[in-house]
């Protein structure tokens, strides 16, 4: 009877290990490197996460490219990108649309894509922002940096019917996503609805952002490609 104890719980064991494995491995999937890579728009910049960098990958592992109004995005590494200049400060509202023509084609699991806000000491390992941003599969997730990582909705983030979700693997999805800062609160919305508000006390501090003033752009996580239209701020 002994013996059949050890068998059957070796045999559950094995069967908990293979099962979390997938998991384990979409977790953990390694960046590509952008054949190409690099920044061709004028008066751009990028940083990648320091996490990615800490494993060897550089900004020239992802790509941003322009034309005609159109930004175009392939990563490699998960990125942010932000142009000399673009600041805002006070209430305003950062928006874009977020196209990704082939979902997860790169990756064996979604990626997001989506705006940043209150953008300081870019550039650096001091660097702090706070990102909103939409998956494929019909999630969205709220980070920042401070410099280190702080979640707003978990670690990977949660659904919300007002996402679009792309039909298959290989089949586009689009996203329309803003940052709102007023008085006291920032809000997140997606393809018009408000999916998320948090108030500024619970953004600005110590591990967190220095202010939501700063610099604006938009982050994709790694292994995605997706254009960007309409990318403009209003005060």
């Amino acid at each position: 009877m002994y013996r059949n104890i050890l068998h059957t719980s070796a045999t559950c064991l094995v069967a908990i290990v293979f099962t979390a494995s997938p998991l384990q491995a979409q977790d953990h999937d390694e960046s590509n490197a952008v054949e190409g890579g690099g920044i061709s728009v004028d008066g751009w910049n990028g940083q990648i996460d320091s996490q990615e960098a800490a494993r060897g990958s550089a900004l020239e592992n992802a790509k941003l490219s322009e034309e005609n109004g159109v930004f175009h995005v392939t990563t490699g590494p998960a990125v942010v990108y932000w142009k000399t200049g673009n600041e805002t400060s006070g209430n305003y509202t950062v928006m874009a649309t977020f196209d990704e023509p082939e979902y997860r084609t790169l990756s064996n699991h979604p990626h997001p894509y989506g705006i940043f806000i209150g953008g300081n000491d870019m550039g650096t390992e001091e660097q702090s922002l706070l990102y909103c941003a939409a998956y494929g599969s019909g999630k969205f997730i709220v980070r920042g940096f401070g410099p280190d990582a702080f979640q707003m909705n978990g670690r990977r983030g949660e659904e919300n019917d007002v996402i679009n979700k792309a039909a298959d693997v290989g089949e586009p999805v689009s996203q329309a996503i803003a940052l709102t800062v007023s008085d006291d609160k920032v809000e997140c919305s997606i393809n018009g609805t408000v999916v998320a508000s948090y108030s500024k006390s619970d953004l600005i501090g110590e591990g967190k952002l220095k202010s939501t003033d700063g610099v604006y752009g938009f982050r994709f996580g790694h292994n995605t490609a997706g254009t960007v239209t309409g990318f403009h701020s209003t005060n």
